[in-house]
């Protein structure tokens, strides 16, 4: 199995953490992985993007130019994911805030109501991991069966507080997808 995803979102939605924390639960599950950002200058609103690759074998390119999944958070990522996307391939949309249609066919395409879900959760910050649930499930890349301790893990202790929220929100994704 190997999953090739990219990310794509605005700053401060969390895109490169997500990234950072897709690949680091790969690993977790014993699984070879890749992780390749790509920010704007500006500090937040700009764009952000990853490309991620997590894979039973090992990974010849860190670069993913033709994703087999790809998560649109905003509305401006629409395009970019749409074409780059393989014919056959997966998108999972934000449908809190994009509201157009994907133009492109042969693709399958899941709404999520990413940023809605997180709001009922405690904040729009937890999108990301509402996200993270999504593609986990649909993308059958990731198990998700020991996140509180990957998480554990990978935040640091003052950021633990956060732990219970960001694992509900997984999970709410994970819940959703289909």
């Amino acid at each position: 199995m190997t999953e090739k995803s990219f990310f794509a979102g605005f700053g401060g939605q969390g895109i490169i953490s997500l990234g950072q924390i897709w690949v680091y639960c790969g690993m977790k599950e014993g699984k070879n992985v890749t992780f390749f950002p790509f920010y704007g200058a500006e500090k937040r609103g700009g764009i952000a993007r990853a490309g991620v690759v997590v894979s039973d074998e090992e990974i010849a390119s860190p670069l993913v130019t033709t994703p087999d999944s790809a998560l649109v958070m905003n509305a401006d990522s629409l395009p970019l994911c749409e074409n780059s996307v393989r014919s056959g391939g997966l998108l999972v949309i934000n449908s809190s805030l994009v509201k157009k249609e994907p133009e492109r066919k042969g693709v399958r395409v899941s709404k999520i109501d990413a940023t809605g879900i997180a709001e009922k959760i405690g904040a729009a910050k937890f999108a990301n991991m509402v996200a993270m649930g999504a593609m986990a499930k649909l993308t059958g890349a990731l198990t998700i069966l020991n996140i509180e301790t990957i998480l554990k893990d990978f935040f640091p202790p003052d950021k633990h507080k956060f732990l219970p929220l960001n694992i509900e929100a997984i999970q709410a994704g994970w819940n959703i997808a289909r």
